[in-house]
């Protein structure tokens, strides 16, 4: 099948072996101009670090680092608290969350400068592809998209790093990587290496973003967060952005040891993966989130948001973002979320952070109802006929069952009247 024809490209750029490979892969097979593209989406100065100066060296026409980490918080992470989303039970949606935005991104930059393609990094055995394309296919379905992993017959790193040899290109990488990582400003993942086992124990050279839960201090800390109608406000009583307020929670949190997970989940692709993922302001911020709805929503409120949570962490993780499903889902969250207004503390302590303190002036909770001491505002006699309401479809089927039992409950309705 002969390559369609391509001017100009515009690539999702990391700095990483993959990415560098990438450019003048591109550029020898399909003779276009590279562009590249790296967004900042929270993962830390030096990740960014002489990206473009490389970009360039590597053959790039142009290198653009967008800053996103605002509009990341704000509009993809602050909408996915609001509907409970959580994968598998455990999974906090990190690297889920970040695509949609990279990929808006990417697609506002090749229409600036006039691509006709864009091309991502992601091999073919993982869970990314789809995200981007399914993006790509809903943000510009006139866009080629070319993928390199699917195309080359490059296997591994030694690989990649004999091509750059040949080309006289220079890398930091070396063959002897072991992890493979992805940060952003609400978590970092960590593959490859032992985790590839899952009888093994992960080491402590795993983790890099909390503190060890063991050599955490002994002593707990009370960290109190401000919601406005689902949107976190405040830290501390510090009014802050987004982002900052998770700046700030993500520093609070990792000096305790807390956001540390160590799964196998179950891929799009439909293989299983271990991964380890730190997401310590985020483990924070979902708690008391949760807390706050629990304060202000009914019973049958919070049973619905948990069925949407349910299936938005299942949207989200498999790329839809860009959906009308994804639109409704979260347009139902946010129903819920107006009420969502309130003061939570959490206590960090060794890795867990649990819910202490909670306030709203939502509240459904009374304590006139609920007391356990003497009230005026509920008469207990009257549970009895809720009672026999309630299970009425459980007598009904244990009397038919039973000629007898029915004859005495016949019986016992004539003394009642």
């Amino acid at each position: 099948m002969s390559k369609p024809s391509i001017k100009k490209v515009v690539l999702a750029y990391s700095g990483g072996l993959d990415t560098s490979a990438i450019i003048p892969w591109l550029k020898e097979n399909y003779d276009c101009e590279v562009v590249a593209f790296a967004a900042d989406v929270g993962q830390g100065e030096e990740e960014l670090e002489g990206l473009h100066e490389k970009a360039i060296q590597t053959g790039a026409s142009e290198c653009y680092i967008v800053d996103l980490k605002e509009e990341f918080v704000a509009d993809y992470i602050f909408p996915t608290i609001t509907t409970g989303a959580v994968y598998e039970d455990d999974y906090l949606l990190g690297t889920s969350m970040a695509r949609p935005v990279i990929a808006k991104a990417q697609v506002e930059i090749a229409r600036k400068v006039g691509a006709d393609a864009v091309c991502h990094g992601c091999t073919g055995k993982g869970n990314d592809q789809v995200r981007f394309e399914s993006a790509f296919a809903a943000l510009a379905p006139d866009l080629q998209v070319i993928a390199p992993w699917r195309e080359w017959d490059m296997v591994s790193r030694e690989d990649l790093l004999d091509y750059l040899a040949e080309r006289d290109i220079k890398t930091s990488a070396s063959a002897t990587k072991i992890y493979s990582r992805d940060a952003n400003a609400w978590h970092i993942s960590h593959e490859g290496g032992e985790l590839e086992d899952p009888w093994c124990e992960p080491t402590k050279q795993i983790w890099t973003m909390t503190v060890d839960p063991e050599d955490a201090p002994d002593s707990p800390e009370r960290v109190q967060l401000t919601f406005d109608q689902g949107r976190l406000v405040a830290v501390n009583k510090e009014h802050l952005s987004p982002y900052q307020a998770l700046v700030k929670l993500n520093d609070i949190a990792a000096a305790h040891g807390v956001g540390r997970i160590d799964i196998v989940e179950n891929r799009l692709v439909g293989m299983k993966s271990r991964g380890c993922y730190e997401t310590p302001g985020g483990t924070v911020i979902m708690a008391a989130y949760k807390a706050l709805e629990c304060l202000v929503l009914d019973k049958a409120a919070f049973k619905h948001r948990e069925q949407l949570g349910l299936e938005f962490s299942h949207v989200m993780y498999d790329g839809r973002w860009f959906t009308a499903l994804s639109d409704s889902l979260l347009a139902g969250a946010g129903s819920f979320a107006k009420q969502v207004t309130g003061d939570i503390v959490v206590k960090l302590y060794k890795g867990s952070a649990t819910v202490v303190q909670r306030r709203s002036p939502n509240s459904l909770y009374s304590e006139a109802f609920a007391t356990f001491g003497e009230d005026d505002v509920y008469d207990q006699k009257h549970a009895e006929g809720f009672i026999r309401l309630f299970s009425l479809s459980s007598r009904i089927q244990a009397l038919n069952a039973n000629p007898i039992a029915s004859e005495g409950e016949k019986k016992n309705n004539g003394e009642r009247r």
